[in-house]
């Protein structure tokens, strides 16, 4: 089957699809879309870390007049499940961890569910949960990973503390970096953050005529809500239907099944009536899920001209009360940066840890933010001691075209991280800046850094990586498109439209995305997460494209007596291949056609369902130069850019929005975020957006960012992830900026004014009390 295709379509800023329907505020979310009936739940949460819940009294809820019920942990099912669900396998042994419950007698951090009243409105519900009394019986609360590995820690499950190890060439890495000539070694700590998306968590159900039980919610994985929802209730997974309208963000919070099988419960429980379970921006905080604070002891073997001959990351990562995606993140973290410097001996050893702290989860970069941390913070270190250029140490170990992944082996095909440093630092100025700031002295200094990252275009072969996709013609010769990957606000709906109209040759206003996802309908995917959309669906689009594009050809043989093989679709005509300013009919005329034809024809449509076994990295860099305020302890940008190798870029204008974002969130990592939880009793001191310090347009410098174009031979259309990789080395870059410009290697993040005054008293800069 021929390939040929029309006029292009990637590579062209198209304005995404959703645009207008977003600003116009026509997009319909979760919470625009209320069923007449419709019951309120709210949480009785835990006012304790860690405990167990002695007895509950529910008398006063009850008798508000509104009150439908209040339910217990005694009344929900025993039946623990897993609410990351995207690691499920055939094999018991490669699941995610099953150690949920609808509702907690055991009390694992504080917030933690432990009744829910239901109610006919909002208020009423809100007011009947802070009647309910609850007593406990209080143990010991357990904040640090290392406090939960002691002998004699009290137990926060069954199964113990430690969740789970893992160690790749350990003992080989150390050994080399043992015998190397120049060792280097440091401990980085990085902090516990939330998601904060626009939307909150919510969702709602009802249960239908023929008893099955339908879900609309918030979500970046329908297909995986319905598949954890019969598990928590112990349903067929057919008979949950889950609906994904527009979504208001998620960056991995929402790669959870968060509340939607307390939801459907509910709704079961009540006889069928429709039951939202919306959180607080609060309950976002300390309920939902955040980000792995890890601790990272990390080692470094070099040579005098700075070759690198190996290094070892130790993690210890906190994952909170429950496991979520757990020790996928902690293990994730460790098989994305090998790509990075792939001509060393690498090491990695990881263990994650249950704690009274929130529940940890996924968020945008996986793991890979932590451990790039560590590396591209000690890399700098180890080229300062060795007087070696920040940008010349990475480019002498920077991974190439032809060089192999030092662990699972496999080539690197495409990469461009050479090129993105050498651009980047010509567009960035990188020897005059560092010039510059090296000549600078007094209270007001200069510096600037760099820091460079590798990422993957999903999960293959950790999961299952499965897309589908489906394309109908309309009457009008436009094409309705389905996919099971989930739009949640990345622009993957634009781009697939994209991908769809090069393929058949026909414009791009003529196919429509059927953003809406319901699990019924919608053909399967797991969802939205590891950078994987747009990697893993376009082997589906392109099958189930071409699959139409000769349908359309064929009709159009039947309907102008033309040899198929001798046509191919420009712009949306049917054209003579030989003579393509031929107009020999149009798509929209085939359509009709096939149609309404007496004898011939019907709609037109195809359909696939592929798995990748592919997964190239992404590369890039950050360059940027910041001033130092050393007496008022302050962090300014100057300027930074982030470089990107994502292969072949398909929009160039949402590529660019793509980086922006993922900068903004690295800042506000590095300089800004951080939930201050009490080490005592486990209690988040600043669960709402005025006292958690996320950065605003105000807040953040003119973000910059550049493309270098390679071509992935293994993907569909030349392309590799983009979404995640934007956040992950801004920290470094910032951190890297400030010990030049300070001669202080501050390992532990967000660089806040708070933390820079104590590294400053201590290292003598300024005068003070480091003790404040």
């Amino acid at each position: 089957m021929s390939e040929a295709v029309g006029k292009r379509a990637l590579g062209t800023p198209y304005l995404r699809v959703d645009a207008l329907s977003k600003t116009s505020g026509r997009a319909r979310y979760t919470d625009d879309l209320p069923m007449p009936g419709m019951h309120y739940a709210k949480y009785v949460r835990s006012t304790i870390a860690h405990g167990m819940v002695t007895s509950v009294d529910t008398s006063r809820a009850l008798a508000m007049p509104g009150v439908v019920a209040v339910f217990t942990c005694d009344d929900v099912p025993q039946i623990p499940f897993a609410t990351a669900g995207h690691a499920w396998s055939l094999e018991p042994a490669k699941r995610d961890v099953a150690d949920r419950l609808l509702l907690n007698r055991h009390v694992r951090h504080h917030g933690d569910g432990v009744a829910i009243v239901v109610a006919r409105d909002e208020l009423t519900a809100e007011k009947a949960a802070a009647l309910v009394s609850v007593t406990y019986d209080e143990l010991p609360v357990i904040t640090s990973p290392e406090a939960a590995l002691a002998g004699d820690a009290p137990q926060i499950h069954n199964s113990g503390n430690l969740l789970k190890r893992t160690a790749i060439n350990a003992e080989s890495a150390r050994a080399t970096v043992s015998r190397s000539p120049f060792q280097f070694r440091g401990h980085f700590d990085t902090p516990v953050v939330q998601h904060c998306h626009m939307e909150g968590v919510t969702c709602y159900a009802w249960q239908e005529a023929d008893n099955k039980i339908s879900v609309v919610s918030s979500t970046q994985i329908p297909h995986i809500v319905r598949r954890v929802t019969g598990q928590a209730l112990d349903m067929p997974w057919s008979h949950i239907r889950v609906i994904k309208p527009y979504i208001g963000g998620g960056f991995g919070n929402k790669q959870d099944v968060l509340e939607e099988p307390m939801a459907a419960w509910l709704t079961l429980k009540l006889g069928g009536i429709p039951v939202k379970v919306e959180l607080s921006r609060e309950e976002c905080f300390f309920a939902s899920r955040t980000r792995h604070a890890f601790h990272i002891d990390a080692e470094m073997g070099l040579t005098a001209d700075g070759t690198l001959n190996g290094y070892h990351l130790d993690v210890l990562s906190n994952t909170g009360g429950y496991a979520s995606h757990g020790h996928s993140i902690a293990a994730a973290g460790g098989n994305k940066i090998p790509y990075l410097y792939p001509r060393c001996d690498y090491g990695y050893s990881a263990a994650t840890v249950y704690t009274n702290y929130p529940s940890a989860g996924a968020m945008r970069g996986y793991g890979a933010p932590q451990v790039t941390f560590a590396l591209e913070c000690l890399m700098d270190d180890a080229a300062a001691q060795l007087n070696i250029d920040p940008v010349d140490i990475r480019l002498r170990n920077a991974a190439r075209s032809g060089d192999c992944n030092p662990v699972n082996k496999k080539t690197i095909y495409s990469a461009g991280l050479i090129e993105c440093l050498k651009r980047g630092k010509e567009l960035f100025g990188w020897d005059e800046r560092k010039a510059e700031a090296l000549a600078t002295r007094g209270d007001i200094r200069r510096g600037v850094g760099v820091a460079c990252f590798s990422y993957s275009s999903n999960t293959y072969p950790v999961g299952v990586e499965i897309a589908s996709a489906r394309l109908l013609m309309n009457q009008n010769g436009n094409i309705n498109v389905q996919v099971g990957a989930t739009e949640i606000g990345q622009g993957s709906d634009t781009v697939f439209s994209q991908m769809v109209a090069e393929t058949l040759g026909v414009p791009v206003s003529t196919i429509q995305m059927i953003s809406t996802q319901d699990t019924d309908i919608t053909p399967f995917d797991p969802g939205a997460f590891a950078s994987r959309q747009s990697y893993v669906t376009a082997p589906a689009l392109k099958e189930a494209a071409l699959s139409l594009r000769q349908k359309i050809l064929d009709h159009a043989s039947l309907m102008t007596h033309q040899a198929a093989f001798n046509m191919t679709i420009l712009d949306g005509n049917v054209v003579l291949e030989a003579q393509p300013d031929v107009v020999v009919t149009t798509v929209a005329e085939v359509a009709m056609h096939s149609f309404y034809h007496q004898e011939i024809g019907g709609q037109l449509s195809a359909e696939s369902s592929h798995k990748t076994q592919t997964n190239p990295p992404a590369f890039g860099c950050t360059f940027v130069d910041i001033t130092v305020d050393i007496p008022m302890c302050q962090i300014t940008i100057n300027r930074i850019i982030n470089m990107h190798d994502s292969g072949r870029i398909l929009n160039p204008q949402l590529a660019e929005g793509q980086v922006h974002g993922g900068m903004g969130m690295g800042i506000g990592w590095a300089l800004f975020e951080e939930m201050l939880i009490n080490e005592k009793s486990g209690v988040v001191h600043n669960p709402n957006l005025l006292d958690y310090k996320m950065p605003t347009m105000v807040d953040l410098p003119d973000l910059e960012c550049g493309f270098v174009e390679t071509y992935e031979p293994q993907s569909a259309y030349g392309h590799k992830s983009l979404g995640e990789p934007p956040i992950i080395s801004p920290a470094a870059a910032i951190r890297n900026a400030l010990r030049m410009a300070t001669g202080i290697s501050v390992n532990t993040i967000p660089l806040t004014p708070k933390r820079l005054y104590r590294e400053f008293v201590n290292a003598g800069l300024i005068r003070g009390n480091c003790h404040v």
